[in-house]
């Protein structure tokens, strides 16, 4: 498996920490959780005081401090283990908004309720007829008196149903198009006008309270505006996705790691015509292609983590990363349930769970169609 050459003592001391919390309260519970398909609160508040969620929140706002390497370290532990139900990456991709793009008062006042999972963060961006064309949306933040009245419906919302904080895309001037959008945060615990809708009956990822959300004449003060101008949402939203298309990479290594563990594992003990599936040899050359793409897949987000913290890394190389990383992750875990046979489409064995997780890989965050397009544009520039 991939020697992350960035892993100091810390790294490892952390992973080990979240390894642990993951062993003893996760993995009890997961087919539980599956079944409710949520993860209940207390879990949230058990990771936010270990440190998990505020790991990369400043100190001053009752986090930990720490790089995203600290946070790279979660997402991979989460998708080591076969989930990707738990919706931390939101919720962090969540806090980093605040953190980017807060003002001091709005940091005071969010940051430490995210960190200790005292709030659960979701990002409300996608409608039920706009997807990646985020200069399309159509909810509306129109300013009223001393505030904002918003109105408008989002879906596929992960964390949709347990958000007590969402990060909401929306209109604040609809006659300027993209130079209208403004990010809002709002606060959802008895807000009159704010509605839950429909828990989506998913494909995969069947932990998470993935909904509908609906807005009919939410007033919401001024100060819930992310920051002190109208119409920058758009520029935030394109700052933060290189981060966010790194999450999805990450989250795509750590599944293709999950999937080869338990192939390997299936493949030494079951046996056919007399010898393991292991011993033959389209076995063998199947699993050394899949520990080479990983390999190759964990050096490459490495390098664009390392140049995200340097500030230097594009939009278009983290576009290269989110469909590079879950295509990757698709075929590994393609490959990995044909070695189970027909065991493989159980959904008692955890790579049937695997294999519907990964497939919103390539859909969500910017469809991989997308990122090509985005990474294309660049190559014509230049």
């Amino acid at each position: 498996m991939p020697n992350h050459l960035w892993m100091q003592e810390e790294h490892h001391a952390f992973a080990d920490t979240v390894r642990r919390f993951l062993d003893d309260e996760f993995q009890p519970n997961r087919d539980a959780w599956k079944e409710a398909g949520r993860v209940p609160k207390d879990f949230w508040e058990k990771a936010g005081a270990l440190g998990i969620l505020g790991a990369t929140i400043p100190e001053e706002h009752g986090g930990l401090g720490l790089t995203r390497h600290f946070d790279a370290v979660t997402f991979l532990e989460q998708a080591k283990i076969g989930d990707s139900g738990w919706g931390f990456s939101v919720h962090n991709i969540a806090t980093h908004y605040i953190t980017g793009y807060g003002t001091e008062q709005q940091k005071a006042r969010w940051l430490p309720k995210l960190a200790s999972g005292e709030m659960v963060g979701a990002i409300a961006m996608t409608e039920p007829g706009t997807g990646s064309d985020l200069q399309a949306v159509r909810t509306t933040a129109i300013p009223d008196g001393n505030g904002y009245l918003v109105n408008g419906s989002k879906t596929f919302i992960t964390n949709g149903g347990s958000a007590d904080l969402l990060i909401l895309v929306a209109k604040t001037d609809p006659s300027v198009g993209g130079k209208g959008v403004s990010l809002m945060v709002v606060e959802t615990e008895a807000l009159e006008g704010f509605r839950v809708g429909r828990k989506l009956d998913k494909l995969g990822m069947r932990r998470n309270d993935t909904a509908e959300l609906f807005f009919e004449d939410v007033r919401l003060p001024r100060d819930h505006l992310l920051g002190s101008e109208e119409g920058q949402g758009f520029y935030q939203l394109m700052r933060q996705l290189p981060w966010e298309r790194l999450i999805l990479g990450y989250g795509a290594l750590g599944a293709a790691q999950c999937a080869l563990k338990t192939t390997l594992d299936y493949v030494k003990e079951r046996k056919a015509f007399g010898q393991r599936i292991m011993d033959f040899q389209n076995t063998r050359f199947k699993l050394a292609e899949a520990a080479t793409k990983i390999e190759i897949l964990a050096a490459f987000l490495d390098q664009c983590l390392t140049e995200l913290e340097q500030g230097t890394l594009t939009a278009e190389k983290a576009a290269m990363a989110k469909w590079w990383g879950s295509e990757t992750q698709c075929e590994i875990v393609d490959e990995c349930l044909q070695l189970h046979g027909g065991y493989g489409y159980m959904n008692e064995y955890l790579i049937a769970e695997l294999f519907a997780d990964a497939r919103v890989q390539k859909i969500y965050g910017g469809t991989n169609e997308i990122m090509k397009d985005l990474i294309a544009r660049d190559l014509d520039r230049g």
